[in-house]
């Protein structure tokens, strides 16, 4: 299987963050076509609609040079989730995003962990100044994580256009020098 080559591992306390491989698939899937992704663009029940999404996660790396990271805790290779810069074409900023795939991984830390960590890497690796978070304004959780993380919303801010009938997300801008 090829793999992505000499993409940036990161690693905090409890987990390693590293670019998506083949394996993460299964993860990634059963995810999508839950109800646990609607607030990302899910479920995903169109034959194929899962897969097109998790090329373009991996394509991103290769189109970019970056991506969301498939976060696991250390000591174990199993995907848990995702976070990280995110760019794609038509996106109106550079975007630091986080799913968990399971919401038994909830409550843990993991994700405040991780965007904590991603973050970083984007203003101090990739020269990112205030990325925002896109945030489905129904998504109290990631909401609140945003605000833990020191991000405000900014009203004024334009957020993507999904072409479907999602409300238009909210725009939490992270703080300028907020690198650990």
């Amino acid at each position: 299987m090829i793999r992505l080559a000499d993409t940036p591992v990161l690693t905090t306390e409890r987990l390693v963050l590293r670019a998506p491989q083949a394996g993460d698939w299964p993860a990634w899937r059963d995810f999508f076509e839950s109800d646990r992704a609607g607030f990302v663009g899910g479920p995903m029940v169109q034959p194929g609609q899962s897969w097109r999404a998790f090329g373009h996660f991996i394509g991103h790396w290769v189109l970019r040079g970056y991506g969301m990271f498939v976060l696991t805790e250390r000591g174990s290779d199993r995907a848990l989730g995702a976070v990280g810069p995110w760019f794609p074409d038509g996106w109106p900023e550079h975007e630091i995003g986080w799913t968990l795939w399971s919401a038994g991984l909830e409550g843990r830390g993991y994700a405040q962990e991780a965007a904590l960590a991603a973050r970083d890497f984007a203003l101090r690796t990739l020269g990112w100044s205030r990325p925002v978070s896109y945030i489905d304004p129904a998504n109290a959780r990631s909401i609140s994580l945003a605000r833990r993380l020191g991000a405000l919303r900014d009203p004024k801010a334009e957020a993507p256009h999904f072409g479907d009938d999602r409300s238009p997300p909210h725009v939490f801008r992270h703080p300028a020098g907020a690198a650990a």
